[in-house]
């Protein structure tokens, strides 16, 4: 038997996998509620606030589980022996392969939800800052662990998390994994030099 939560949890699934798919502006409640298999009044009961507060729970919720995966891919402690820059570079061709399985399509909704909305939707443009900034934050502290000081630490992280969102675009647009592996490689350039910079300055 459904329950009035099974119902809830439907309907934001049914809507990550929309914005995922065909963006945000594309995704009408209409669609999100019959993806779901849910009454239509339903979403206006949970999501009182209409898609744009049903947009914030997308990806506030994406936004955790991918941190989730961020904190499996670059586990603290750092384990022994551990090569920072080759755990980043791995990451991405742990990217490369999901974007290949997933035929190409992004494998989150944040950054489409992102592009789409920066200039016209603040509460929006703030969840996906907010996400954002989550994910440098346990990156950073990865990259902390390994020896990496701040400010670098935060530096190297938002250049990894660039890289990696960039690649997932030019890789959509190409059909090919192609970028997201040259971004491995660049990933894992920036790593090492930042840990060079923290051992001379240990020096």
């Amino acid at each position: 038997m459904r329950t009035t939560g099974d119902t809830r949890a439907r309907i934001v699934t049914a809507a990550t996998e929309l914005f995922r798919r065909q963006g945000y502006a594309a995704s009408g409640m209409k669609q999100i509620v019959a993806a779901a298999d849910a009454p239509y009044g339903s979403a206006y009961h949970f999501f009182p606030g209409g898609k744009s507060q049903l947009g914030e729970e997308v990806i506030r919720t994406s936004g955790a589980a991918y941190l989730e995966l961020i904190a499996g891919l670059f586990p603290l402690p750092v384990p022994q022996g551990a090569d920072m820059a080759t755990v980043t570079a791995d990451a991405f061709t742990a990217a490369a392969r999901t974007l290949r399985e997933l035929d190409f399509t992004d494998p989150c909704p944040l950054a489409t939800i992102a592009l789409e909305v920066a200039g016209t939707h603040e509460s929006l443009r703030l969840a996906t800052a907010e996400v954002f900034a989550s994910w440098t934050d346990g990156l950073a502290a990865f990259y902390r662990a390994g020896g990496i000081a701040e400010p670098a630490a935060h530096e190297t992280a938002s250049s990894v998390i660039a890289l990696l969102e960039g690649a997932f675009m030019l890789g959509r647009a190409a059909r090919s994994t192609d970028p997201v592996l040259a971004a491995s490689r660049a990933a894992a350039a920036v790593v090492r030099a930042a840990r060079s910079e923290a051992g001379a300055g240990d020096a």
